[in-house]
């Protein structure tokens, strides 16, 4: 582990000096963006603490003023969120192409089933870290395997763990169900969560937005973590392994311990998020761990952005509330059921081609290039009008 503590100051200078173009503008910090004076701490993790508390205010305002069918919505969102962060860290900010998180989530979620099938389950803190350490040992092992690979080879190796690692619930059917998976147990609400809920809203708690609770916590932690990741020199060194990969290994950096760093994070949280999908869907079955799954998510970090935890937010927002849009806006048109649900793949599908077309970096990196773009147009204009004035 020595090469993972070397110091990666010269390999953040190399990534500074060529980036990608499609995450240049997602992994600007906004620290070396400011020029003026600012409100907010100086500190990074003072400022994300800080977001932390104001996301967390604003989660619950939401949560109270929604109804039930959008707290479920909103608590499906919290693990497509949860995965789609995971895997910005391992594409957006290291460029490793997987297609294999939902296998990983599938190992969180089976986790979390077999430990509430106990008689007296252990506390849901102790079963998600459970969840995660499973995931986490499944992704290290992967890593390893696949650090020397490169481009499709890399995504060929995680497509057949998407494959092939739910399949052995079906092998294994006593244990863990067979085609039929196993139901799972949804812990109950601690009475201090139904007495805040009767405090903050006047009516009781239903087990529906106990769950979205545990998937907005889940998710806000895990931001946080991330963030903070992405932004210390751990992110610079991934950053510069994926951009200037020589450069990186002159620089004294391991590439391949580095790669199993990100695979490992990248898997700790896909397998959190398979603890809440199981907890919000109740079910671990292999029909909700298909490939489907791994690209879906692919396919949100590219919407949103590559290397952006809002791109990742925002591209599983749209994941999670398109489709269901799209079938009512069918149905407004006179559209069956049947014909209406065909609506909603063939509208995120124009979507997804719109995006790639118009703003190819994703929705927030596109934002954030034009942001910059023009700010350093002003940037040089005023040098030249101060140059000019110097001169005169």
């Amino acid at each position: 582990m020595s090469d993972l503590q070397s110091s990666p100051s010269t390999a953040g200078k190399a990534s500074d000096e060529a980036p990608v173009v499609a995450t240049a503008g997602a992994n600007a910090t906004s620290a070396s963006a400011s020029t003026g004076r600012s409100l907010l701490p100086e500190s990074t993790l003072l400022r994300h603490l800080l977001a932390l508390v104001v996301f967390a205010v604003l989660a619950v305002v939401v949560l109270e003023v929604t109804t039930p069918y959008q707290n479920s919505q909103l608590a499906t969102l919290t693990y497509y969120a949860i995965a789609a962060g995971g895997l910005t860290v391992l594409t957006g900010m290291n460029g490793q192409i997987s297609l294999g998180h939902g296998a990983l989530m599938a190992a969180g979620a089976y986790t979390t089933a077999l430990f509430l099938d106990a008689d007296e389950p252990l506390p849901l803190v102790v079963i998600l870290l459970a969840s995660i350490l499973v995931a986490i040992i499944i992704g290290a092992l992967v890593g390893v395997a696949a650090a020397r690979l490169h481009g499709p080879y890399l995504a060929g190796a995680t497509l057949a763990l998407a494959v092939g690692l739910p399949g052995l619930a079906i092998y294994f059917h006593d244990i863990f169900g067979g085609e039929q998976g196993m139901r799972v147990r949804a812990p109950q609400a601690p009475e201090s969560f139904d007495s805040f809920i009767q405090l903050v809203s006047g009516s009781a708690a239903s087990s529906t937005k106990w769950l979205a609770y545990v998937g907005t916590i889940c998710l806000l932690l895990t931001y946080f973590f991330l963030a903070n990741l992405v932004r210390s020199r751990i992110g610079r060194t991934w950053r510069a392994v994926r951009d200037q990969e020589v450069a990186a290994e002159l620089a004294g950096i391991n590439l391949g311990a580095w790669r199993v760093l990100a695979f490992v994070v990248s898997a700790a949280a896909a397998g959190l998020a398979g603890a809440v999908l199981a907890l919000v869907v109740r079910l671990a079955a292999p029909s909700g761990f298909t490939l489907v799954l791994s690209l879906s998510l692919l396919t949100a970090i590219v919407l949103g952005g590559l290397g952006s935890l809002t791109g990742a937010l925002i591209g599983s927002a749209l994941l999670v509330f398109l489709p269901p849009f799209a079938r009512d806006m069918g149905a407004s048109f006179g559209l069956d059921q049947t014909e209406a649900a065909q609506v909603a793949p063939f509208v995120y599908g124009v979507v997804l081609v719109v995006v790639m077309i118009f703003v190819p970096a994703g929705l927030v990196g596109t934002i954030r290039l034009r942001w910059m773009t023009r700010k350093a147009k002003r940037a040089m204009a005023q040098a030249h009008a101060d140059g000019a004035s110097s001169r005169g």
